[in-house]
């Protein structure tokens, strides 16, 4: 199963959690489940590090052998290296038999041969094996397995500590956080528990709780809509929009929809909620999930918001969740380091800027908009807002003093909320910090 999602990933384009999410359904053992995904996305996240120590063996680059090949050889060694229950023999010959599957035959004793050596070799640390002279960046992108371009960019910007803490991070499996829908949160705790879940409190937010030992999806909480998986940073990103009842909400890049409950909830009956999303195949999904939540009060709408926007009315709560590189979530989605170019940073932020300047067409005087990113690039969050605020001067940015009371409330007993703003007011979380992805988020007001 990991390899079969391995492949589509490299082959496809595919999303690992997405094609995860395809493979590993219900007739699959939960104890088989989790080897699958700790296969797929450890084999992702250390897929650098891992081309290094075979590239030993191989004396040329993994990128020049046949997909299948490439792929069972990066299995194998992550197994040999990372997996401490499986026999490194088994690794091998199972190595040797996905090759011969694929019909890949004639490989079958390069695999065979580059794994026994780096079976042979999986004590030292890789550090061991690096060169003389190389640079920090470079050093620091095979140990810990990152782009390099990615790491200079960083270091020029965190410094060296900081950045080793946030690899290290992106590397961790990450909590599997939820968020609760109904006001049984006892209850529905207790049924999770008996399910064979465990559960953990929130580490950002009271409400939020982290669960492990199985998929939340197979429980009877999650088919009645009580509860979603859900980041805890992506959770509080709708709070700061302080949607008051009677509201009309503009959610203008919805897909997949996980911060729609909130607003909707929030803006209660008396108020609308619109959610838009650009591909027909992200509403028909995200209208299930909101059947699952009982959320029928929601209009969804297909549309391409970096176009004019078709609406007759203002809004005074409008939330852009931009498209964006994802650098916050790399520890989620390893896949991404892998595939970002640095010239789609500028292609994005021209995107991202056109899309805020739609949705601030689109807002009431006095009313308020939240521009959000999971990125931690500058180019994508406040320089997107910095162009905005430029062309917009009726706008004005909300401080931290000010944006602080709409969360302050739902924060997990210990968090600061002024830990969550920089001097600018603006809302950041770093991987590692608190257990959540990497968020940003401003808060514009018309005045």
């Amino acid at each position: 199963m990991a390899y079969d999602v391995l492949f589509r990933v490299e082959a496809e384009g595919a999303y690992a959690s997405d094609a995860l999410h395809v493979e590993l359904g219900s007739g699959v053992r939960t104890d088989d489940a989790a080897l699958a995904t700790e296969l797929t996305l450890g084999v992702l996240r250390w897929r650098g590090l891992l081309d290094f120590l075979l590239e030993r063996a191989l004396k040329k680059p993994v990128a020049r052998l046949d997909l299948p090949v490439a792929i069972a050889l990066r299995m194998g060694l992550y197994q040999i290296r990372f997996l401490e229950r499986i026999p490194a023999r088994a690794a091998v010959n199972e190595s040797v038999e996905l090759v011969k599957r694929a019909r890949k035959v004639s490989a079958a004793s390069l695999v065979n041969a580059v794994l026994r050596r780096a079976a042979a070799e999986a004590d030292p640390p890789p550090e061991k094996f690096l060169p003389a002279g190389i640079s920090t960046a470079a050093r620091l992108g095979i140990v810990h397995s990152h782009p390099t371009w990615l790491i200079e960019r960083w270091l020029a910007r965190f410094g060296e500590p900081q950045v080793i803490s946030l690899l290290q991070a992106n590397n961790q499996t990450p909590r599997l956080s939820c968020s609760l829908h109904a006001k049984r949160r006892d209850e529905i705790l207790d049924g999770l528990r008996e399910s064979g879940l465990q559960v953990e409190p929130g580490h950002l937010l009271k409400a939020a709780f982290a669960v492990h030992g199985g998929s939340p999806t197979r429980t009877e909480a999650f088919h009645r809509g009580d509860i979603s998986i859900q980041d805890e940073a992506s959770q509080t990103i709708p709070l700061l929009l302080d949607v008051q009842p009677g509201d009309r909400v503009l959610d203008l890049c919805a897909a997949p929809g996980g911060k729609a409950p909130t607003l909707a909830r929030n803006a209660g009956k008396n108020g609308l909620l619109v959610a838009a999303d650009r591909q027909a195949h992200r509403i028909r999904a995200m209208r299930e999930g909101f059947k699952r939540l009982d959320l029928r009060e929601v209009r969804l709408v297909e549309l391409d918001a970096s176009k004019t926007l078709p609406f007759g009315i203002h809004f005074n709560r409008v939330l852009v969740d931009a498209p964006c590189s994802g650098t916050g979530t790399l520890s989620r989605h390893p896949e991404i380091r892998w595939r970002l170019k640095p010239e789609q940073l500028g292609e994005l932020h021209d995107l991202q800027v056109r899309l805020l300047e739609r949705a601030l067409n689109q807002l009431a005087p006095g009313g308020r908009l939240v521009y959000s990113t999971c990125s931690l690039e500058p180019e994508e969050n406040q320089d997107v807002v910095a162009e905005a605020l430029g062309k917009f001067p009726e706008l004005r940015r909300v401080t931290a003093s000010e944006a602080s009371p709409a969360i302050s409330a739902h924060l997990a007993p210990g968090v600061d909320p002024g830990d969550l703003f920089d001097e600018a007011g603006q809302f950041r979380t770093v991987p590692g910090v608190y257990q959540t992805d990497g968020f940003f988020a401003a808060i514009l007001e018309r005045k």
